[in-house]
């Protein structure tokens, strides 16, 4: 297992089409344990493989409390199949976009059909928290940020932010 980096806004390959996963290999496996370490380090609850530069439908969660045991859960390839009519808002962040935080509404519940590490097809039905980091998961792996469920000010603002962040770092 190895830490990996995790690319910041306004990195523009955050916005690629993640492309699907052909077969659940060597390769894929020793990804997602990656991707494990590099979440739990970061520390996060969800992490999609285009946030450390791998193109790929492939998403990490864990939404195990702190003092509750890990949960970790893979999604390959996940789709949402159905999404409720009930919305529900949650306070999200984002490894890509640090210290930022906004309430932002999505559905309350959705269905996902996924592969999961054996090969197999599974399908979930979430709610709560699980929903909400799979819709703001597969979102990034369609190029979407949870920013862009913002009003157009204060996506502005934030994207505005991040580029004079990078545009110093450069000089550094």
């Amino acid at each position: 297992m190895a830490l990996r980096e995790i690319i910041i806004l306004p990195d523009k390959r955050l916005r690629l089409v993640s492309e699907p996963v052909a077969a659940v290999d060597a390769e894929i496996r020793r990804l997602v344990e990656d991707m494990f370490e590099t979440m739990y380090d970061a520390p996060g609850v969800g992490l999609a493989a285009i946030q450390v530069a791998v193109p790929k439908r492939i998403i990490t969660a864990d939404i195990a409390k702190k003092d509750e045991p890990k949960r970790p859960q893979v999604f390959i390839n996940p789709e949402i199949l159905w999404t409720s009519e009930d919305r529900a808002s949650y306070e999200e962040g984002c490894l890509s976009i640090p210290d930022y935080y906004e309430e932002v509404e999505r559905p309350a519940a959705v269905k996902v059909r996924y592969t999961d590490l054996a090969g197999e097809t599974r399908e979930v039905e979430a709610n709560g928290m699980l929903a909400t980091v799979l819709q703001h998961e597969i979102d990034h792996l369609n190029g979407v940020l949870f920013i862009d469920h913002l009003s157009r000010l204060k996506r502005d603002r934030v994207i505005k932010k991040f580029a004079k962040a990078a545009k110093r770092e450069e000089k550094d």
